[in-house]
């Protein structure tokens, strides 16, 4: 597929080596076995969230839609599959007209979920589903993480912009995924341009402390800025001392300066003198942005100082010590045979240390209180029932091989805002705690 038709800049490359080499050998022991083409249902899902975090949020959908739809196996990468003797001829040849032809159906983008959660579900023949499974879950379970740290940011930010910054703190595709998630989870600019690029995210940023010391002098630097940038510009005051270099920055820029940074020191001391000090300059209306290694925690100590902005770089993109949502990708449901009639029988993992799943195709549905809270995450097979028939939360996604659900980044941003506001208030808190709804596990035989 051709991205621009969607009036996207960037092509998204073949995904088909995104995967783990035990899908292709699975895969060619299935043809093999006659069983390749039993219709299946895999789900995906975690068994926790991270420690102490109150919810999750799913994000990653629009690239997993890219990334089925180009999951293409060209001469070359076949090649390079029988050379290293990774699968026969015959899967070979089985591979060279791979296209996903089944179904896939999740949470909405943007959506929140808790343990057990079906947040997607695939289904087609075992051989075309099961190929997809390393590729979605890199995707899923690293912009979830990075989604659910920014929304833990965003609400302690308490509706005060937030700026992605942490481009050179992460791998560079990396950081352009990033960008997205955090945008989802409540970011409101980034400073990597090729996220700005790729997803039409707002970009900002001016300058570092390498501009200042280029300079003779810090004003000299600041005029350089100004000059070029208007006075509407942001200037970093923290290179030499703050409170100079705040005095040189209004006496350059006039009162009409946008904003200072600040990027280093006791940021709510710092601040605090820095406001006192802009108000009595008479630059009132400048803005003062902070940075320097911030995380969920310190904005939220920061609630009380005269901040206006935000910027968060490392603790960010690494999903604020939790850099992956755990999700897995499990075969739930199986035909008894490669008959299209055949019916479906639920299969599950049954071990120990934690590590099983709840057989059969799942819905789920998120029950509400009186006024309208979020109070439980319904989970269930068979039939829903009718207290919940509008309740449920998976959409469908891809059908018979077509994505009918690409939807604007800002759909999905709001869309975040309002499942977040939809629970209790308690999923806010950054202390540490269990989540916030508990899942209910349900079966409605059919006819009941």
């Amino acid at each position: 597929m051709d991205t621009a038709d969607l009036g996207l800049p960037v092509n998204v490359p073949s995904t088909a080596l995104f995967t783990d080499q035990y899908e292709l050998t699975m895969l060619q022991a299935a043809l093999k076995a006659g069983t390749a083409e039993r219709h299946s249902v895999f789900e995906i899902f975690t068994r926790r969230l991270p420690h102490g975090r109150r919810y999750g949020v799913v994000a990653g959908t629009g690239r997993v839609l890219d990334a089925v739809e180009n999951f293409r196996f060209d001469e070359g990468v076949l090649r390079f599959l029988r050379e290293k003797a990774v699968v026969d001829e015959e899967t070979s040849d089985w591979l060279a007209g791979y296209r996903f032809s089944g179904d896939i159906w999740g949470y909405p983008e943007g959506e929140v979920y808790f343990p057990g959660s079906p947040v997607m579900r695939v289904e087609g023949s075992f051989a075309e589903c099961v190929l997809l499974e390393t590729v979605i879950l890199s995707i899923l379970n690293h912009d979830s993480a990075i989604a659910a740290a920014a929304s833990r940011m965003s609400s302690a930010a308490g509706g005060r912009p937030l700026i992605e910054m942490g481009a050179r703190r992460t791998h560079e595709l990396a950081a352009v995924a990033a960008s997205r998630a955090a945008y989802i989870g409540g970011f409101s600019s980034t400073s990597d341009l090729a996220a700005g690029f790729r997803y039409n995210i707002p970009t900002v940023g001016t300058s570092a402390h390498a501009f200042t010391l280029l300079h003779d002098t810090e004003r000299d630097a600041f005029r350089a800025q100004v000059d070029s940038l208007g006075a509407g510009t942001t200037l970093l005051v923290d290179t030499y001392d703050v409170a100079e270099a705040v005095r040189a920055a209004v006496e350059v820029a006039g009162p009409d300066l946008g904003a200072v940074r600040i990027d280093s020191g006791d940021l709510l001391l710092v601040a605090h003198r820095v406001r006192q000090q802009l108000d009595e300059l008479g630059a009132r209306d400048t803005k003062i942005v902070v940075t320097s290694d911030l995380d969920e925690y310190a904005i939220a100590s920061l609630a009380a100082a005269p901040v206006d902005a935000y910027g968060v770089g490392t603790q960010l993109v690494t999903g604020s010590g939790h850099p992956t949502a755990s999700m897995v990708y499990k075969l739930v449901a199986r035909a008894e045979s490669a008959d299209p009639g055949a019916p479906l029988v639920p299969v599950a993992k049954k071990s120990t240390g934690g590590k099983t799943s709840v057989g059969g195709r799942k819905w789920a549905a998120r029950r509400r209180d009186a006024d309208g809270v979020a109070e439980a995450e319904v989970i269930g097979t068979g039939e829903v029932p009718p207290e919940l028939a509008d309740r449920q939360l998976l959409v469908p996604l891809v059908r018979g091989g077509e994505v009918i659900a690409r939807e604007p980044l800002d759909v999905v941003r709001d869309r975040h805002a309002a499942a977040r506001a939809g629970l209790p208030l308690s999923a806010t808190q950054l202390s540490r705690g269990e989540p916030v709804l508990p899942t209910e596990y349900v079966h409605v035989p059919s006819g009941s």
